[in-house]
């Protein structure tokens, strides 16, 4: 696999994590989990595509991790602040519940 399709990968699997980190006290179990957990699967990823452990993807993976975890909380910040119901720790329960909502009003 692409190192760039990877890169999208972890991204997109540090969303919702970084949204369950923004509702969790912080230095918790769960909110070292929310860090941590992800750093397992994205090790699998390299594993299973055959990125290998080449020195240059280690920025490039770090800062979609990162950037992942950061967009994750700050979704959760304007969930909170933008939704009328209360935001949970997890985004998709969120989006399902809204998802059903809007639904039940059309």
């Amino acid at each position: 696999m692409n190192l760039w399709i990877v890169a999208l990968a972890v991204f997109v699997l540090n969303l919702p994590f970084g949204y369950w980190r923004a509702n969790v006290r912080k230095f918790s179990l769960q909110w070292i989990l929310s860090i941590h957990a992800p750093v397992v699967l994205a090790i699998a990823l390299r594993i299973v595509s055959g990125l290998g452990w080449q020195l240059a993807t280690v920025p490039v993976l770090l800062g979609v991790f990162s950037l992942g975890q950061f967009l994750g909380g700050t979704i959760h910040g304007l969930w909170r602040r933008q939704a009328r119901a209360s935001a949970s720790s997890c985004l998709i329960w969120d989006v399902v519940r809204e998802l059903r909502r809007t639904a039940s009003r059309d």
